[in-house]
């Protein structure tokens, strides 16, 4: 690829302060921009208004600059974007549809749950509410199965090739919650391609969103990004490490060390590392070796 043509990006969520789990997720975003001389962006991804806590976005972005990532453009934040998703699902016209249907409803179908964790959605709604019903959220239409479009493919490049059937590991997915947020899988997407980001490097946790993404990019006719997936920072009982299990924030008294645990979990050896300026030579060079030519 051309190197200058790459844009990255780090697309935290302001509920807390950034930990060693998400610190994992930067270090490698803003990593591969800079050994393919692209730019890096950050991006707030406060879409879910009612788990913002109040001062972490500054407060994320504050420590990113203190560990020398600073973001190449102006931090985007999604809760100031409704109108630009809005505008998206008026593009998306009769592939979205109204759903009447509950969780409880569609978790007491039995049609199978998802790798997320979720119910698959039965399809209840896909020809009009039912009697009685009113919308509760908004469903994408995915192809059926055997249909063009249903097996999404692309190569992920730390787990290689994947491949997912949107209609029987995925289902009819919300564009539009109950509480009448947008989803993430919506505006992701649209934030994304307004900010022409070309290469997403996140945690595994995403991966199962990823056909979803790209299903909705071609409905919307955005380009594809290459996407690498790493590893998650799991805590002593298995758990992800997140602000939701008690993940403690980055302790900036000790910045190199911080860094240094982050990228030894990503395999980069950084251990000769005596001060910030060492630590991004060595692990630049690291990652290029490994990712830098794909």
């Amino acid at each position: 690829m051309n190197r200058n043509a790459y844009t990255g990006r780090f697309a935290p969520s302001p509920s807390g302060p950034l930990h060693a789990g998400s610190l994992v997720a930067a270090l490698a975003s803003f990593l591969d921009a800079r050994v393919h001389e692209g730019r890096w962006l950050v991006r707030i991804e406060d879409i879910d208004e009612t788990r913002t806590v109040p001062g972490a976005a500054d407060g994320i972005v504050a420590t990113l600059a203190a560990l020398d990532m600073h973001s190449d453009g102006p931090v985007l934040v999604q809760s100031r974007r409704k109108a630009r998703y809005q505008a998206a699902r008026e593009q998306l016209g009769t592939h979205a549809y109204p759903c009447g249907c509950s969780r409880k409803e569609i978790a007491d179908s039995r049609t199978g749950i998802a790798s997320d964790g979720a119910a698959i959605y039965p399809g209840t709604c896909r020809h009009g509410l039912a009697p009685g019903k009113t919308a509760r959220t908004l469903r994408l239409r995915v192809p059926d199965a055997g249909m063009p479009g249903e097996l999404v493919r692309f190569d992920d490049r730390w787990l290689g090739p994947q491949q997912q059937h949107l209609a029987s590991e995925v289902g009819d997915f919300v564009l539009q919650r109950a509480d009448g947020f947008w989803a993430y899988q919506l505006a992701v997407v649209v934030d994304d391609a307004d900010q022409g980001i070309t290469d997403i490097v996140r945690g595994a946790d995403l991966l199962d969103s990823t056909a979803r993404q790209i299903y909705l990019q071609g409905l919307l006719g955005y380009p594809t990004p290459r996407y690498l997936h790493v590893p998650l920072l799991m805590n002593e009982v298995g758990e992800k490490f997140s602000k939701q299990n008690g993940a403690q924030a980055i302790d900036l008294g000790r910045p190199l060390q911080e860094l240094q645990r982050a990228a030894a979990f990503l395999g980069l050896e950084t251990s000769a590392a005596h001060d910030r300026e060492s630590f991004w030579s060595l692990a630049s060079a690291a990652w290029d070796a490994r990712f830098g030519g794909r």
